[in-house]
């Protein structure tokens, strides 16, 4: 790979993710071998359901692709007369067959709980499956950033350690910037769960010797999209975009950045962006066509 910065795309939503309209499978690998990327992540939310055309397409644009994961956590469980909290999303990355077959069995423990709750999987579940996986912690809105958020510092700490102690030297504290302001770039305004929780995160993973990476979480291919996208969200969680009470809301910077447009954003933070290269070297596993397994 080459000397000058690079960044790839550890973060990216497609298609199949269900009614959220989602980049087309086809258009990111485009994408990717358009930006000179050497290498593409998908982790669609707790479904891999385009892993095996997201792998064939990539290879055949020279990209590696990178088979992942958004799960939802259940990582902070409710005392007695407390409101049950809901799950946090970490990322999870295969980097062999192994990991694939482990990030196979984790998309099996979201659905088969037969308790009518959330799809989510347990810190224990992550414990059982946990050869072959790389690990970014999920951002503003993981169980760190949530617990940061929420100013509870020492439970945020020990939920690190845990993550830490289930994926020894294959956790990635995981930082977005998503700058509120059209221009975007270093210094910009960022979103209120990005504000609170980079300083915190930063401090936790020079504490505990963790690595840092940057992703951006891209949900459209370009900024212009991002109003079309915006009612997607509405018509599927049944919210109104004018709405006054709080909804899902995401910004016009979730899309599609070059690697300049990253590098820029993370340049007071260059190792996020190296890490994220790193990763990429880390994993070396791709999904591949074969003959139907019959009965």
């Amino acid at each position: 790979m080459s000397s000058a910065p690079r960044f790839i795309h550890l973060r990216t939503h497609t298609e199949h993710s269900l009614l959220e309209g989602a980049v087309p499978v086809k258009a990111l690998v485009r994408l990717a071998a358009g930006g000179g990327m050497p290498a593409i992540a998908v982790t669609d939310t707790n479904n891999m359901f385009c892993a095996l055309e997201f792998s064939v397409l990539a290879k055949e644009a020279g990209v590696q692709p990178i088979i992942g994961c958004q799960i939802s956590l259940a990582h902070d469980p409710a005392g007695p007369g407390e409101r049950p909290r809901l799950p946090a999303p970490v990322v999870l990355l295969a980097q062999s067959e192994v990991g694939y077959m482990n990030l196979m069995k984790l998309n099996s423990c979201l659905y088969l709980r037969g308790d009518g709750s959330l799809p989510h999987v347990t810190l224990d579940e992550l414990d059982r499956h946990t050869e072959g996986l790389i690990c970014l912690s999920g951002g503003p809105d993981g169980p760190i950033g949530r617990l940061l958020r929420a100013g509870q510092g020492p439970k945020a700490r020990a939920a690190l350690e845990r993550l830490a102690a289930i994926y020894p030297g294959r956790l990635y504290v995981e930082l977005q910037r998503h700058p509120l302001e059209a221009s975007g770039g270093e210094g910009g305004r960022l979103p209120e769960a990005e504000a609170l929780t980079e300083r915190g995160l930063v401090e936790l993973a020079y504490e505990m010797a963790l690595p840092l990476v940057a992703t951006n979480d891209v949900h459209f291919p370009e900024g212009k999209m991002y109003e079309a996208h915006d009612a997607l969200i509405c018509i599927a969680e049944g919210a109104y975009i004018d709405q006054l009470e709080p909804r899902r809301k995401l910004t016009p910077q979730h899309y599609f950045k070059s690697q300049s447009e990253m590098c820029a954003l993370f340049a007071d933070l260059p190792e996020a962006i190296e890490n994220t290269v790193e990763i990429a070297r880390r994993c070396a596993f791709m999904a591949s066509k074969r003959k139907p397994i019959l009965p």
